[in-house]
């Protein structure tokens, strides 16, 4: 049994440390490009609005927070726009992609991109799924050597797990689309320059290799569990 807890480490290590990596690469790409001001000279919350605009989503809301500056999203629920302050009023590189690539996920809302729709339908589901599915494991892993019932609750535990990882699947080409789109429309309404353009996209390939590094650690840790449960069982 120790010999299998041991070794389920190896199988979570490395993907951790590609977390770190990944983390290490937006944090470094946004701090990099928060510094160098778009050839425009508009703000995060300038260029989504002629984004919007120009997409016919001139009725969105867009709100500031105080928050993280990493912290951006839109909320299908309240179709609005949601930027840091940082993203909203700077007029750096940084700034104008990451609100572009929120106005992205609003014109596949606006379009009813499917992934888009599939993502957003299984919230509540994945909300549940991903509240029980650990203790679910772990009691079952507990109670697997004494009680008939432990195998069930680890098999209910695991498959909660699997809808998590199908939302972190589903995940992917929901960020990568959003991105493409904000390169393609800030390039069409003549946002940015090529200089822009080369740091946007770096910006943004970094930021969607947080959603893969995501899915390899939810993966890891599925496979961990399922060698700890295998070293139980020997």
């Amino acid at each position: 049994m120790y010999f299998y807890y041991d070794m389920s480490w190896i199988v979570l290590i490395p993907a951790m440390i590609f977390t770190m990596i990944c983390q290490a690469k937006i944090n470094q790409a946004y701090r990099t490009y928060s510094q160098v001001r778009n050839s425009r000279g508009i703000t995060g919350g300038q260029a989504a609005r002629a984004m919007m605009d120009a997409n016919g989503l001139s009725g969105l809301a867009i709100n500031v927070h105080g928050g993280n500056s990493l912290n951006n999203f839109y909320d299908p629920r309240t179709k609005s726009l949601n930027l840091s302050q940082e993203v909203y009023s700077s007029p750096s590189v940084s700034s104008m992609c990451i609100a572009c690539h929120e106005v992205g996920h609003a014109i596949q809302d606006a379009q009813h991109y499917a992934p888009l729709a599939l993502r957003n339908g299984i919230v509540p589901v994945v909300n549940l799924t991903q509240w029980i599915s650990w203790p679910m494991i772990f009691i079952g892993l507990l109670l697997s050597a004494t009680s008939p019932y432990g195998s069930l609750m680890f098999n209910i535990g695991v498959l909660c797990f699997v809808v998590v990882i199908a939302f972190h699947l589903i995940t992917l080409p929901v960020e990568f689309n959003a991105s493409n789109r904000a390169l393609e429309q800030m390039r069409t309404l003549g946002l940015v320059n090529e200089e822009d353009y080369v740091g946007s996209r770096t910006v943004l390939r970094a930021a969607a290799m947080t959603y893969v590094a995501a899915l390899a650690t939810a993966v890891a840790s599925l496979l961990r569990v399922l060698v700890l449960a295998g070293g139980r069982r020997d």
